[in-house]
């Protein structure tokens, strides 16, 4: 299939409008799950780290399945896959209307819902770079504000549909709103060249007739000389009948040679294929070794070890707000008076924000990407040690914004690992380096929810998310600072595989 050039606008645009909204019906629920973390609480009674889960594998599962969603939606196209994913996502959430325990949603909401969402992202994402290429960062940072804005109104929307149909009819209208996902997959149209008549049809045309009396069902070897064989002596046997006999012992020792002759190109043929096996496997087997010694490379250069670290710790002991600010202003006995919005609205639309804004600034020449990520994390920790001592609804709405506002930071660590791996490393350390993310997604809010169980308030649980995003910041600037100094003597003196921030900045 020969793709035309990205046009950069027409359909384009259409494709980023329809993305947007996959992205905001399919990560709105999952984003906002904080509303019916507090219902799953009181319905099921269990502890809350052990609730926690469901909504942590629906965020991390994504993540952790990345590579398995590129691998369906290169082979079998977007469109495809998003209409197959809208209907995991709206089933999911249907199914998780009728849980009868908390582990039934762990496999409808948590792991159903969160592949659907990973599918999902990885369909638009794709689809939406095959359509833009000069104004591709334009078009993807407009996609990725969907989920956002989901996290905003599904918060708000959660909530009224609780009060006024219970968790069971809230799960069940939240599903079939999802189902606009099929329309939205429908309008994916493929950008494919229809220039050029398939070639597998024009080559079966213009195959001569007479290939099929050997080939027309892959008959073996034998079965086609047993039919040229019998066909030749029935027509001798027709028009002479005395020279029937003669005929039929000469042309079956001419037959019998050539069944030996076939018999040895079959063979011969046979070889040849096993060895192209062979071959196949241990090219296959090389590609893998080449791929973990690409991957241990990545690992030799200290930046990039320490950004492991960081996401991993930042996932662990970020994520957590958005999943149980809810409950924590609940456990701080704030009245629901005193609610003007809540608190997961708030961190949704501070994120769009922080996005947009971080995003620009990452465009400027003077500004350091590396530097500004790293500032990010250390004010997510600090924002995170103040929140065992927010004790009113103010307080916790504005730490809310600021955690969300510096959230937003995921808009420029493309930019962070572009700069640290190089451009033509990027594919594979980003695969890595999202793995990791959903991991720490995934363990987050359970590791809080357990540190609730086990001391009864969220003050210690808290003060170990600002200590684990605070320890990563630091990794990552302590590992960055030696590096950036003496770049500008030791870049000239580099063999060509080894990496560091500055070489890797200019590309």
């Amino acid at each position: 299939m020969a793709f035309r050039k990205p046009p950069d606008g027409g359909w384009g645009w259409v494709i980023v409008v329809v993305s947007f909204f996959t992205q905001f019906l399919c990560y709105g629920s999952p984003l906002a799950v904080g509303v019916l973390y507090l219902e799953w609480l009181d319905a099921f009674g269990e502890g809350k780290g052990k609730t926690a889960w469901v909504g942590s594998l629906a965020n991390g599962i994504g993540l952790l399945a990345s590579p398995v969603c590129s691998i369906c939606v290169s082979s079998f196209g977007a469109r495809p896959v998003a209409i197959f994913s809208g209907f995991m996502v709206a089933g999911g959430l249907m199914m998780s209307s009728f849980a009868p325990n908390i582990y039934f949603l762990y496999v409808s909401y948590g792991i159903v819902v969160g592949l659907g969402c990973g599918l999902l992202y990885t369909a638009t994402v794709t689809i939406t770079c095959q359509y833009f290429d000069k104004r591709r960062g334009l078009a993807l940072g407009l996609i990725s504000t969907g989920s956002s804005v989901g996290l905003f109104i599904y918060a708000a929307l959660q909530r009224e549909l609780i009060e006024l149909y219970g968790l069971d009819g809230c799960l069940l209208i939240v599903g079939a709103l999802s189902l606009n996902i099929l329309a939205c997959g429908s309008l994916m149209r493929p950008l494919e060249s229809s220039s050029s008549p398939p070639p597998e049809k024009m080559c079966v045309d213009k195959v001569p007739d007479q290939y099929f009396v050997y080939h027309e069902k892959e008959k073996t070897v034998e079965e086609n000389i047993s039919i040229l064989e019998k066909g030749y002596i029935d027509e001798k046997c027709v028009n002479n009948v005395p020279d029937c006999k003669h005929d039929s012992v000469l042309h079956k020792n001419v037959l019998s040679s050539i069944n030996v002759n076939e018999k040895d190109t079959y063979k011969k043929k046979v070889v040849e294929q096993t060895n192209f096996c062979k071959q196949l496997a241990k090219r296959k087997w090389q590609l893998y070794l080449t791929y973990w010694k690409e991957t241990m490379v990545l690992f030799k250069n200290k930046v990039f070890s320490a950004l492991f670290v960081a996401i991993l710790l930042f996932d662990i002991g970020g994520f957590p707000p958005s999943l149980l600010m809810e409950d924590v202003a609940r456990s701080a006995n704030i009245s629901e008076d005193d609610y003007y919005m809540p608190l997961i609205s708030i961190i949704g639309i501070m994120t769009t924000v922080g996005k947009l804004i971080l995003g620009i600034l990452a465009d400027f020449k003077w500004v350091n990407t590396l530097y500004l990520y790293v500032t990010t994390l250390l004010m997510t920790g600090v924002a995170l040690f103040a929140i065992p001592f927010a004790k009113s609804y103010l307080t916790l709405a504005m730490l809310s914004g600021i955690l969300g506002f510096l959230t937003g930071n995921w808009s420029i660590f493309p930019y962070v690992t572009t700069k640290t791996v190089g451009i033509e490393k990027l594919t594979h350390a980003y695969g890595i380096l999202m793995f990791f993310a959903g991991l720490g997604n995934s363990l987050g809010p359970p590791i809080v929810g357990w540190f609730y169980d086990w001391t009864q308030e969220y003050n210690t649980a808290f003060y170990f998310s600002g200590f684990c995003v605070l320890l990563g910041g630091f990794l990552l600037l302590l590992a960055a600072l030696p590096c950036w100094n003496a770049c500008t003597n030791q870049s000239s003196k580099l063999p060509p595989n080894t990496y560091s921030y500055k070489v890797a900045s200019n590309a």
